[in-house]
């Protein structure tokens, strides 16, 4: 990391004031790169990893950008989940008032007149696709005079589905604006919907590395457990009772992460779940009690964790390995933030063997599945059923001489013949 500081790149003493008092005193990588060259104007295309400090990395140019009141919307970022806006929100409020702007938060799941009102006199808004679409077909909320547009987490709004959602609202905003993508990668889609939202934009890629030398492999220790359905629930126990930061823990279902919480709760150990079939109320009030330390244990599913964005999570635990390699990536990606160190931890029931361990050849965990005491996994056999266009027999023509088909003929038994 460079000696470079905040006021170095053009930030003001105001918002450098408020960084200061949040403990953050020199920028990260992303932020260095990203906050010059969002103060020219320009667009920009960023791949950043969730935890390398890209929120701050467009706050604050977009607010130093805005620099007054304006008593309108001026900036607008776009989030795949009311938790993640929620959290962008929180870290934008405080950069905002600095300047004397107001921030309104925009999502689902609660009522919309209540967020209608505080977002149409807001200067930065931070919404969901959806949410906003609501607002802006019931003209409740005006963007015609917007100047900086963010899409987070672009990746993450694809994969759920959103982006038909994304240019809907981009019809509805002015051409001429800054619009600056961050997403975690800058591929396929990605790049498709980056080159279409922007106007030459650069290219700021970053390495996984959020203000340290040292790689997210070597702080991130990874590891396997193999356990038995009949004490899975007591060895996660063992797992994160010593843990003495917050303990993320993933189940697949939303009724797995009742129940398991359930249990863990009935066996001593203070957890909370975090699932769609929560109301927004009650999760963001579990996020503050997980966020604020009041329980040390999280339990739950990979949709309810897409907004979990915090620096202490020390520990994740994989209590039903994923179903592929990129939810194991997000997974254990809530851990080992802004240069911390961190553990992740897959649990693996004897019929899950051979499926994760291929996961874990396919990261490039190859040395820690075997280091944990697993074999080398079984390669992955497919099947066709004869019916199927991939199961073509050869067809091969047999030539029988003349007294061979007499001889065939008379074996044969005569339909209707058999005895029954």
């Amino acid at each position: 990391m460079s000696d470079a500081t905040f006021a170095d790149l053009g930030v003001s003493e105001p918002v450098c004031a408020v960084l200061d008092g949040k403990g953050f005193t020199a920028p990260f990588p992303v932020q260095e790169m990203v906050i010059p060259e969002a103060l020219e104007g320009r667009d920009l295309t960023v791949r950043a990893p969730t935890g390398s400090g890209k929120t701050l990395a467009f706050t604050i140019p977009t607010v130093e950008f805005l620099n007054e009141p304006h008593g309108y919307p001026g900036a607008l970022v776009l989030a795949p989940t009311r938790e993640l806006a929620s959290q962008i929100a929180s870290e934008v409020e405080p950069i905002a008032a600095a300047l004397n702007l107001k921030t309104a938060v925009a999502y689902g799941g609660v009522p919309l007149d209540r967020q209608a009102k505080k977002a149409a006199s807001a200067d930065f808004i931070v919404a969901t696709p959806g949410r906003l679409l609501d607002l802006m077909r019931q003209k409740l909320i005006d963007l015609s005079r917007l100047e900086v547009l963010i899409l987070d987490e672009a990746d993450r709004m694809l994969d759920m589905g959103f982006i038909p959602q994304v240019e809907a609202i981009l019809k509805g905003i002015p051409d001429d604006r800054q619009t600056m993508l961050f997403s975690a990668t800058l591929d396929g889609e990605v790049a498709r919907l980056a080159n279409k939202m922007t106007r030459s934009p650069g290219l700021i890629e970053t390495e996984d590395d959020p203000g340290t030398d040292i790689a997210l492999s070597e702080r991130l220790a990874q590891s396997f457990v193999a356990v038995e359905p009949s004490d899975r629930t007591e060895t996660l126990i063992e797992i994160v009772k010593d843990e003495e930061d917050l303990s993320l823990v993933f189940c697949r279902t939303r009724r797995g992460a009742a129940r398991l919480t359930e249990r863990l709760n009935k066996l001593g150990l203070g957890a909370k779940e975090l699932h769609g079939d929560l109301s927004q109320a009650v999760r963001e009030k579990t996020l503050k009690s997980f966020a604020d330390g009041k329980i040390r244990v999280l339990v739950a599913t990979d949709v309810a964790s897409r907004g979990i964005d915090l620096d202490d999570i020390g520990l994740v635990v994989n209590f039903d390995p994923p179903d592929d390699h990129d939810t194991y990536t997000h997974r254990v990606g809530r851990t080992a933030r802004a240069g911390r160190t961190g553990r992740a931890i897959t649990m693996v029931l004897p019929d899950q063997l051979d499926e994760v361990g291929r996961m874990a050849k396919r990261l490039g965990q190859e040395d820690n599945w075997t280091n944990s005491g697993f074999r080398d996994p079984l390669a992955k056999v497919m099947y066709a059923s004869r019916g199927s266009r991939v199961f073509k027999p050869t067809k091969t023509k047999i030539s029988l001489a003349p007294e061979q088909v007499e001889a065939r003929k008379a074996s044969r038994v005569p339909r209707g013949s058999r005895s029954t």
